[in-house]
């Protein structure tokens, strides 16, 4: 009877390790697929952002004091982490590599991290952000119309257009811009050449940074339902990451 145990204990250590590699499968190709879509989705983010550097030239951007932080650049940047941490997962998951895995891992939480960080900082910071922004804003108004601004230039008039405002706080902002009691055509009320030179009863009087920041409040619940499934998806990411490295780990141990 004695000689049943090894037998038994090796049948044991088998079944899990055959456990152990079913579980690890099934894992497997989750993250992989996951990572795959994480990766297309890095792809998409980068190609709408280079289109926007080709259409809308380089300074798509509204900031005077920093001229790369365009809508074109931001996308350009998060497009290619997105791909590169998708590439790691995608391979570390194939491999069933505990070092890429491990990386994919550190990287998506550094990342997570940092993003809730600046949530908070821009929560408990708001008014002071509020009149920097302003300030900063104003400051870019200078740059309308002149040469090699065509980004900042058609960014204001599609704002001014669609939100049907003028200027940053005031439509006297544009009076300083120009030194004279003018403002763009895009702040018409009826557009037509030269309008802004007519009298202040024919232009759009709503400020423009109190008009988008009324008009974002109003989307509270779409840029809340975005950042959801923001922090889902690497939560998500996260979770995938670490069960699978448990896996491998146990995969190892169980089928050493």
């Amino acid at each position: 009877g004695r000689a049943m145990w090894p037998g038994g204990a090796g049948h044991g250590k088998l079944k899990r390790c055959s456990m152990a590699h079913n579980c690890l499968q099934c894992i497997k190709y989750l993250m992989f697929v996951f990572n795959l879509l994480f990766w297309l989705g890095g792809c998409g983010i980068l190609g709408v952002g280079i289109w926007l550097a080709v259409t809308q030239g380089n300074f798509a951007t509204l900031s005077s004091s920093f001229p790369s932080l365009s809508a074109a650049n931001l996308l350009i940047i998060t497009g290619t982490f997105v791909m590169i941490i998708g590439f790691v997962g995608c391979i570390g998951a194939i491999k069933e590599n505990k070092c890429l895995l491990l990386s994919f891992f550190i990287m998506l939480l550094i990342i997570f991290v940092l993003e809730l960080t600046v949530v908070i900082l821009f929560f408990v910071y708001t008014d002071k952000i509020d009149k920097y922004a302003q300030r900063d804003l104003k400051k870019g108004l200078h740059l309308y119309g002149t040469e090699g601004n065509i980004g900042l230039t058609n960014a204001w008039s599609i704002i001014q257009t669609d939100f049907r405002c003028c200027g940053v706080s005031n439509y006297t902002d544009w009076f300083e811009v120009y030194n004279t009691t003018r403002v763009p055509d895009s702040c018409c009320l009826e557009f037509s050449e030269n309008c802004g030179l007519h009298s202040p009863g024919t232009w759009w009087k709503a400020p423009c940074y109190e008009t988008v920041k009324i008009w974002l409040q109003e989307n509270l619940l779409a840029v809340g339902i975005f950042g959801l499934c923001t922090a889902l998806v690497q939560i998500l990411g996260l979770t995938f990451a670490m069960t699978m490295y448990c896996q491998v780990v146990k995969a190892d141990t169980y089928c050493a």
